[in-house]
Parts: structure tokens; C-alpha cells; sequence
């Protein structure tokens, strides 16, 4: 494998890049860590980049601004700079940019869920867990973000979203159902797993993560990565 990190033209903003040795084009997938607009967590960047290796993806992370740089906004134009950046290097890269998605954790779930919803994205697919949706935490994150349910249409590629009905950060009411309902609506293919156990900010939710979130670890909740996965499967892509 190989590891590199490039510059963005959004300021404050880059994007890791784990390239796997690989006779094909590879299914991939970007990954928008949580963190608040604070800090990049590595529970959802690093350690879920590596992951998805395992599972012959090629993986990336975008370190979109954060604290005195943080911005809603210019971190949606990270996002979008980063896709760019993937699809014009696809042959190097070996992605295939027909299976090429992007997820999103907690703040990062948002900005995915709002990059995934451009007329001009490039993500074949979504996966958000235990996403922000609307802007009820913007005092707690220091930024001015949108109710991204409202951006959903038709055309919003498949959608998988995931949470814990413990969750009292992003509750699933006003988050992660009210993703589900604008999804519905618009007919557009999602799966929802709403766990019973876990909470938020818990990632991967195994071991892996678990060392470097404070042993945050939950069996049952971990269910939603090979649930993911087979979901791809289903739907083709990957």
C-alpha cells in the first residue's frame, strides 16, 4: 500500500490517500471524519480508510477545515476539490469511478450527505453514520450549516445510514429519520439501521476504533460494516 497526502486548492484542506497495490480498478471510497469542526477524529478517518483496504477499496480521507478555519461552506468545496482530484487521477489511482462513493461520520455525515446531493456530484452512493442532518448543533460546532434533508431528490444516489436510537447528540427523529422520510419521498434506494445498542461518535464500533476512543466498543452496532458492505453487493457496486 501506498500512503500520500496532497494539497487541495481549498485552503486549511488536503486529502490522504491509501492506494492499494491492485491489477484492477478498485471500488473507492471517501471518507468525511467527524470531529465537530475541532479536530480530525482518527477513529473515523485513518483507522476506517485501513478497513475498507482490507475489503479491496482504494481509500481516502479529506481534512477539511477545522477550528479557527472552520467553515461549512469551505469544507463542502474540499469535499467537492477532492472528488475532482480522485476521478482525474482514476487510472493512476486504479479507482473504478462507476463503484466510487463517499461516508461520512457525525459533522462529516452532513457535508456528505450535502456533497452527495450536488447536481454535479461525482459519488455513485452514500453512507452516513449517526450524521448531523439539520442544524440544531451549529452553536456546539461554531459553524452555519443547513437542514440537508431539504436537499434531497431523485436523481440523490443510494443512501445507507446508520445510528444508535441512544443518541442524544444527533437524535434519530430529527436526524437520521428525517433523512430517511426526504429519501423516501424522492424514491430514491437507501437502507436505514437504526441500532438498539451503541451511541454516537463510536465508528467502526470494534476493537480497531475502540483503542483510540476511549475503549468505546459495541458488538451489535459494529453489525453496520458488513451490513454496508453486503448492501454494495446488492446494488452492484462494488
Amino acid at each position: 500500500m501506498k500512503i500520500t497526502n496532497v494539497k487541495l486548492p481549498q485552503p486549511d484542506s488536503s486529502l490522504d490517500i491509501y492506494q492499494s497495490n491492485s491489477d484492477v480498478d478498485l471500488p473507492a471510497v471517501v471518507i468525511i471524519p467527524g470531529g465537530s469542526y475541532k479536530q480530525i477524529k482518527e477513529r473515523d478517518s485513518e483507522r476506517v480508510a485501513l478497513t475498507f483496504a482490507t475489503h479491496a477499496f482504494q481509500s481516502f480521507v479529506v481534512r477539511y477545515p477545522i477550528l479557527e478555519h472552520r467553515d461549512y461552506q469551505q469544507a463542502q468545496l474540499a469535499i467537492a476539490q477532492a472528488f475532482d482530484y480522485i476521478v482525474d487521477h482514476a487510472a493512476a489511482l486504479r479507482v473504478d469511478t462507476a463503484k466510487l462513493g463517499i461516508i461520512g461520520f457525525s459533522a462529516g455525515g452532513q457535508l456528505a450527505a450535502a456533497y452527495s446531493n450536488r447536481p454535479e456530484t461525482k459519488a455513485k452512493f452514500a453512507a452516513l453514520g449517526y450524521p448531523v442532518i439539520k442544524p440544531t448543533i451549529d452553536d456546539r460546532m461554531k459553524v452555519q450549516t443547513e437542514d440537508v434533508s431539504r436537499l434531497v431528490t431523485a436523481t440523490t444516489p443510494a443512501t445507507f445510514l446508520w445510528g444508535s436510537i441512544n443518541d442524544g447528540l444527533t437524535p434519530f427523529l430529527d436526524h437520521v429519520n428525517a433523512y430517511a422520510v426526504a429519501l423516501a419521498k424522492q424514491r430514491v434506494p437507501f437502507e436505514l439501521h437504526e441500532f438498539g445498542t451503541g451511541n454516537h461518535g463510536i465508528a467502526l464500533a470494534n476493537k480497531y476504533t475502540g483503542i483510540v476512543n476511549r475503549d468505546r466498543v459495541d458488538r451489535h452496532m459494529s453489525r453496520w460494516f458488513p451490513l454496508f458492505l453486503e448492501w454494495l453487493d446488492e446494488l452492484n457496486l462494488r
